[in-house]
């Protein structure tokens, strides 16, 4: 299975109030690649409720680069791949937003949603929430720290994945009629 999971915190309301971001590369099931950074947003104010789910502040992103100045380094991991996120619609929402924001170019590669999968994969549980779902598999993970989601999101496809016995995501999707869209 050959995905990328990404997952977004935000500072604020604001969709393109990026505070930090993640990726982690799975290929061929196994884990290839991550990344983490800390991100400065576009204007520095902090919900407090934001602030509250995460943990990120102000003065942990007011030396830290901006989307802009790293996204040529996120694009090509992105670029023509699949692309998985827990809650797919905040986090692909979030990146929409972002690249507006700095009137930058859009990377073409599909995605899909591990609440969706999940609910298929396994249907009747409490809830799909990732921190139930890490729980029901073990999975040790700090909730909201965007790299820990974002391998946490990772695990859930590879489980699904093997549960349906899936050899790629394509199989994966179709086994449990998952939508997988364009960006």
């Amino acid at each position: 299975m050959n995905v990328v999971a990404i997952d977004f915190e935000t500072a604020s309301r604001s969709r393109s109030s990026v505070c930090s971001m993640a990726a982690v590369t799975v290929e061929n099931g196994q884990f290839v690649r991550s990344a983490y950074a800390l991100i400065r947003p576009p204007v520095l104010t902090f919900d407090y409720w934001n602030t509250r789910i995460h943990g990120i502040t102000a003065k942990d992103v007011r030396d830290k680069p901006t989307f802009a100045e790293l996204w040529q380094r996120i694009k090509p991991h992105l670029e023509n791949k699949i692309v998985i996120a827990h809650n797919a619609a905040f986090d692909i929402g979030v990146l929409r937003s972002v690249l507006q924001e700095y009137q930058l170019d859009k990377p073409s590669f599909r995605y899909a949603c591990t609440v969706d999968i999940a609910k298929k994969a396994w249907a009747g549980l409490e809830n799909y929430k990732l921190s139930t779902l890490a729980q029901r598999f073990a999975i040790q993970f700090d909730h909201h720290h965007a790299l820990h989601d974002a391998r946490t999101c990772a695990m859930i496809a590879l489980l699904a994945g093997q549960s349906v016995q899936a050899g790629s995501f394509q199989q994966l999707a179709a086994a449990l009629q998952v939508k997988v869209r364009d960006f």
